[in-house]
């Protein structure tokens, strides 16, 4: 029996794992393109309903982090106010400073309206 008529599970597992990817991008770009024409209130309804409790306070978190990072409250301060690690808020450090610039403008612009406040003290940026 030839090697090459044997298919190696970590190739076939790269190739689930790649059509996965893809599903998965694609549910995500619909549900985008549904809630970006929605309120705020619907929105809100829409994530409620769709996400479980853990899903929505792991949400809620990450956001929460990537404000308080562009407010410029240190990472050190974030990790005691939120209770969660540095290697969680040195992530979200890096997708403000590398990932895609519509995310920054989002966290920017909520940030300018004043949602959420940080409850420390304003230091350096990152």
């Amino acid at each position: 029996m030839s090697n090459l008529a044997v298919s190696s599970p970590i190739s076939s597992d790269r190739c689930l794992m790649s059509k996965t990817n893809t599903k998965v991008a694609s549910a995500l770009r619909e549900l985008a393109t549904a809630l970006a024409c929605l309120g705020e209130e619907p929105c809100y309804e829409v994530l409620s309903t769709l996400l479980t409790a853990p899903e929505r306070e792991k949400i809620a978190l990450r956001w929460r982090l990537v404000c308080l990072l562009e407010q410029g409250v240190t990472q050190r301060a974030i990790a005691l106010e939120l209770g969660i690690s540095l290697c969680k808020i040195t992530r979200g450090s890096h997708e403000l400073k590398y990932g895609p610039e519509s995310f920054r403008n989002v966290v920017q612009k909520a940030v300018s309206k004043g949602v959420p406040r940080a409850t420390h003290k304003r230091t350096a940026k990152r």
